[in-house]
């Protein structure tokens, strides 16, 4: 069958059709967004200055801070200039493009949360050890695995969709392209392709959840022998990491694990991971981890009292 496609253009319903309500999001989600972009260069900023790039931890940190900023810049700026604009549009190719963003970094910083909660297994099971797993080249190739995981996923993705016709109508219920509301156009049986989506999507999300599950149940076993002082800096350690995850993976399931079918509280869920998770990361390793603090303090600190005391 021939592939049939009048629609060039998709048109989102975006958060909310009352205009008060938009303005006010604005203004809210601008916020939201300089905060992401500020507090994850700061810690990228840190990481590479403050000399803990040689620790695989901070390593990973650094990417998934770098993941943060480009997964929220995929739909955030759209959004908020969406959220005053009368008509809500986006090209078939921006959609396609979008479309293989969101799952891109998206998938990518699932990965990268796995590697972490690998690091953190390693790094309190087997502290002996610790440099020789963890050393720069597995680091470098753990990473070029996050990479390239989540390309594969977000090609598939977007195959899955790009190859059905949309012939009317083109509205969007979302603020973004993503698979579910948009297999709903498709003038085209969808089951096969939903059955796929899901299975794809709901593998890596529950997949990568339950090897989470089970590292922090073994970190959290193994601190009963540990000092009181290392279980302590243990938990600090991996309480950020923690939180992190069930802030992301909470909504990445309810999206996706899940059969063919959309919710009005989809959108509200997307902006749990799409934005608020970026936005918490920095605020959450920070508050959490005093090396990262430490490190701030003489980086940041000392730049200021060094400014001053040149001044003076």
């Amino acid at each position: 069958m021939e592939k049939i496609n009048n629609v060039t253009e998709f048109v989102f319903w975006g958060l909310s059709q009352n205009p008060e309500v938009e303005e006010v999001c604005f203004v809210v989600f601008s916020f939201f967004y300089t905060v992401i972009l500020l507090g994850n260069l700061i810690i990228i900023l840190t990481v590479y200055k403050g000399n803990l790039f040689k620790s695989p931890m901070y390593f990973f940190l650094n990417y998934l801070s770098f993941v943060d900023i480009c997964y929220s810049s995929v739909t955030a700026p759209k959004m908020i200039i969406d959220l005053l604009a009368k008509r809500k549009t986006i090209s078939y190719m921006g959609c396609m493009l979008q479309l293989f963003g969101v799952h891109f970094f998206g998938c990518t910083e699932i990965f990268i949360l796995t590697v972490m909660a690998y690091d953190r297994y390693v790094a309190i099971c087997k502290p002996l050890h610790y440099m020789t797993i963890m050393d720069r080249d597995r680091c470098n190739k753990m990473l070029l695995g996050t990479w390239i995981g989540g390309f594969l996923h977000s090609i598939l993705q977007v195959a899955l969709v790009v190859h059905l016709p949309f012939c009317g109508p083109n509205e969007i219920d979302h603020y973004f392209c993503d698979v579910h509301p948009m297999l709903r156009l498709a003038c085209t049986d969808t089951y096969i392709v939903g059955v796929v989506v899901t299975a794809n999507s709901g593998t890596i999300a529950l997949g990568s959840f339950v090897i989470l599950l089970i590292s922090y149940t073994i970190i959290l076993a193994s601190l009963r022998r540990q000092s009181a002082e290392g279980r302590r800096k243990a938990l600090s350690t991996c309480g950020s990491h923690i939180a992190v995850v069930i802030i992301f993976f909470g909504p990445c399931t309810f999206m996706y694990m899940r059969p063919d079918t959309t919710f009005s509280e989809d959108k509200m869920v997307a902006v749990f991971y799409t934005i608020i998770t970026p936005m918490l990361n920095p605020l959450i390793y920070t508050m959490r981890n005093a090396e990262v603090k430490n490190a701030m303090k003489k980086l940041w600190g000392g730049g200021v009292s060094g400014r001053l005391m040149v001044n003076s």
